[in-house]
């Protein structure tokens, strides 16, 4: 039972550490608090419940269908609501009250338009969903596939941020926007571009979730919550703060759920984050630790 929990946890944790992976990118880079993160996280799940159900397409290759188009996605949607924001935000110096409001707004249409198209029902479909012995204890293969994809998604995508040329630009950005001009970067696209990947990590997030859990048209405000919580929890920006906060908040919930009662895990996610908040105000990680 014990080892059950364990492995359930880290499933969940790894899960919930790519989804708030791509809002530390948006909020931490594109200095966007986008409240309709959820939203986009739920309908990526619909669209593999679409390619599946009606067309036989498993997630896995429905990523490679859905995770381009949320780029687009994501990149079109910066370009068009969130850019005008940014820059009268430059005279106005309310960017963050004008991005929750505009993204509070798009919450309730993209949410809308998933409750005409696909109901308020509560969905799932059935796939790898079958058992696989690990040390004794028996994990579902569809939550073991998921914790892979979590963890070869994002440790590429810590690989890309640490390594790369591109990624040191966008850790410029996100530790000195003020300062990144000054040596030749383009603060405008890198956010541009750190928004849209924050999309495709949303989307990927929702592809893995709807593999192994049952989901409807109004949950993505629980989702955006909880990457929030992630995000604020690990330090703002912080993608190595991210991971290890999404462990801990799935192991919680896990064991609460296990050991307790289910309905005290959001209680318990809750408690946590006030600590957090109450010891190191700046995040687990502080400030100093961005990615």
């Amino acid at each position: 039972m014990l080892l059950t929990a364990l492995i359930s946890g880290l499933v969940l944790g790894g899960t919930y550490a790519l989804v708030a992976m791509g809002l530390t990118l948006q909020y931490g880079i594109s200095r966007i608090m986008n409240l309709a993160y959820g939203e986009f996280v739920i309908f990526a799940a619909f669209c593999a419940f679409v390619l599946f159900t009606a067309y036989g397409i498993s997630p896995l290759v429905g990523m490679l269908l859905v995770l381009p188009a949320a780029f687009v996605v994501g990149y079109v949607l910066y370009g068009v609501m969130m850019q005008p924001l940014v820059k009268r935000s430059g005279k106005t110096g309310a960017l963050d009250v004008d991005a929750i409001l505009a993204t509070f707004g798009l919450m309730f249409v993209v949410q809308g338009v998933m409750l005409v198209t696909f109901g308020a029902n509560y969905t799932s479909y059935s796939y790898m969903n079958f058992g696989v012995n690990i040390l004794g204890a028996s994990i579902a293969a569809n939550r073991l596939l998921a914790f892979v994809l979590a963890v070869v998604i994002g440790g590429a995508l810590y690989m890309v941020l640490a390594r790369t040329r591109w990624g040191t630009a966008i850790r410029a950005v996100a530790v000195a926007p003020e300062a990144a001009p000054l040596v030749g970067i383009n603060v405008n696209h890198m956010a541009r571009l750190a928004f849209a990947l924050g999309m495709v990590l949303a989307a990927a997030g929702g592809i893995m979730i709807s593999m192994y859990q049952t989901f409807n048209a109004s949950m993505g405000v629980v989702f955006a919550m909880k990457a929030l919580i992630i995000v604020i929890m690990g330090g703002q920006g912080n993608l190595l703060g991210a991971l290890v906060a999404g462990l801990m908040l799935g192991l919680v919930e896990t064991f609460v759920a296990t050991y307790i009662d289910p309905g005290l895990t959001l209680a318990a996610t809750y408690a946590i984050f006030l600590a957090v908040l109450l010891w190191r105000p700046s995040g687990l990680f502080g400030k100093g630790g961005r990615a």
